[in-house]
């Protein structure tokens, strides 16, 4: 936990003195929050489950900041025609998720001893995320800057810094009898925070609102370097791969410069 502190003040003072440090180099900034629901991919119940995989959705919010190289602050004018310019931008943010975790499939559904242990536990996992990603668009930031079209796609990928705070508990007693817990569960439970990374991958596009604002929406999938994400990481056929998340996003971009 001390690790990731250290990183969120560097970031935070990265985030608030950039602006004035890289304006010097013709570079523009854009500002943004986002949010929409996100969708745990963990330990809890049946991955590839569609019940599941509804059901145990949280939500996620998300502080952004764009660094603009299309567009030079200092001179109010666009930047020489350089391909890298006019199709890439480097985006770094703040993120936090949150979800309630409960056992969804047809094992848990069963009204059986183990169908009971599932059902009677509940977890929730809190994620805070910090890094930055590089951005590609197809079409021209400038012709979309300047409104030659309204709608400009997007992929990024990108690197993120991890915490995670799991928590748990069974209706049947603590989660440290393992006659409360699903046996295939026993000794596969922590319950403590950590620290990982995770690789970013997203795809979505751009409404232009007006001359200094856009209107966002993503799809986004963060893999982390980690099975311990919501507190389980079991020891059986199923569990073939780290969890990961699911965000589907609207956000509001401001540009700064403009």
């Amino acid at each position: 936990m001390v690790n990731f502190r250290i990183v969120l003040f560097f970031f935070l003072l990265c985030f608030f003195t950039k602006k004035s440090g890289f304006a010097q180099l013709g570079i523009s900034h854009e500002i943004g929050v986002l949010v929409g629901p996100t969708s745990f991919f963990t330990d809890y119940g049946e991955r590839y489950n569609l019940q599941n995989n509804i059901s145990n959705s949280g939500i996620g919010v998300g502080l952004i900041h764009y660094m603009n190289f299309a567009f030079r602050a200092e001179c109010n004018c666009y930047t020489t025609d350089k391909y890298f310019n006019d199709h890439f931008k480097i985006r770094t943010e703040i993120d936090y998720f949150q979800s309630a975790l409960e056992h969804f499939g047809p094992v848990a559904s069963k009204n059986t001893l183990g169908g009971k242990l599932l059902r009677g536990m509940h977890g929730k996992s809190q994620v805070f995320e910090i890094g930055s990603s590089l951005e590609y668009y197809p079409l021209s930031i400038r012709d979309y800057t300047a409104y030659s079209y309204l709608f400009s796609p997007f992929i990024s990928l990108g690197f993120h810094f991890v915490n995670y705070q799991p928590s748990a508990y069974s209706d049947f007693g603590p989660l440290s009898d393992p006659n409360n817990v699903f046996p295939t569960f026993v000794g596969g439970i922590d319950l403590d925070s950590g620290s990982t990374w995770g690789i970013v991958g997203s795809m979505g596009a751009r409404y232009r609102l007006t001359p200094s604002s856009d209107l966002a929406i993503e799809g986004r999938y963060t893999y982390y370097n980690t099975d311990w994400l919501d507190g389980l990481n079991i020891d059986a056929p199923q569990n073939k791969a780290n969890d990961l998340i699911f965000w589907l996003n609207v956000g509001y971009i401001y540009y700064l410069d403009f």
